[in-house]
């Protein structure tokens, strides 16, 4: 399944970005800090998500309206009175020019919620009852999310076929990792 072979093709630069975005979460000690974290999020998944949508076909992504973050993001941002910086734009984002580069995208986008529970659980410890109006980015589709990630791969494994269009989305997934990382670490 392709859903398989794009996981190991960007395995390096999804483990490269976590060691960068880890040490951020555990480093956690005031709502401050949690503001800063989500901004990061925010503003790179915003400016992504307008790439994606002028590229993505939402006849084959039917549910691409429930796939957009930035909004959550914002709500706990403002959750927790905090202000929302510029979004990422240009070059610190990934050139996104069709649907298929657009799934690579998302599969970065949507890969973050699996890891949403965990993250939520870890800043619900690091800042005790502080930020626990302030989680919807991380807790993502609820119970719901086994299904909707398990819904993205079907759509994956369905719409890229070609050789073409598997490089697509993979160079799309390994550059929006990539960007993220480097984002992440010119915010620092």
């Amino acid at each position: 399944m392709f859903s398989d072979t794009l996981k190991d093709a960007t395995q390096q630069n999804h483990q490269d970005l976590e060691k960068i975005i880890v040490p951020k979460i555990r480093s956690i000690r005031s709502e401050p800090d949690y503001v800063n974290l989500l901004n990061l999020f925010y503003s790179y998944f915003g400016g992504l998500e307008a790439r994606v949508q002028s590229a993505v076909d939402e006849r084959l992504l039917p549910d691409y309206s429930e796939r957009r973050k930035a909004m959550s993001i914002l709500n706990d941002i403002e959750a927790l009175d905090g202000t929302a910086i510029e979004m990422a734009a240009n070059a610190d984002l990934p050139e996104i020019k069709d649907h298929t580069a657009a799934l690579g995208a998302l599969y970065v986008m949507e890969g973050s919620t699996l890891g949403g529970k965990i993250i939520s659980k870890m800043i619900a410890q690091a800042l005790p009852g502080k930020a626990d109006h302030a989680l919807t980015f991380y807790q993502s589709y609820g119970e719901n999310t086994g299904e909707m990630w398990n819904t993205f791969k079907t759509a994956l494994n369905e719409q890229v076929n070609s050789a073409e269009d598997q490089q697509s989305v993979i160079d799309a997934a390994n550059d929006t990792f990539l960007k993220f990382s480097q984002w992440i670490e010119k915010a620092s």
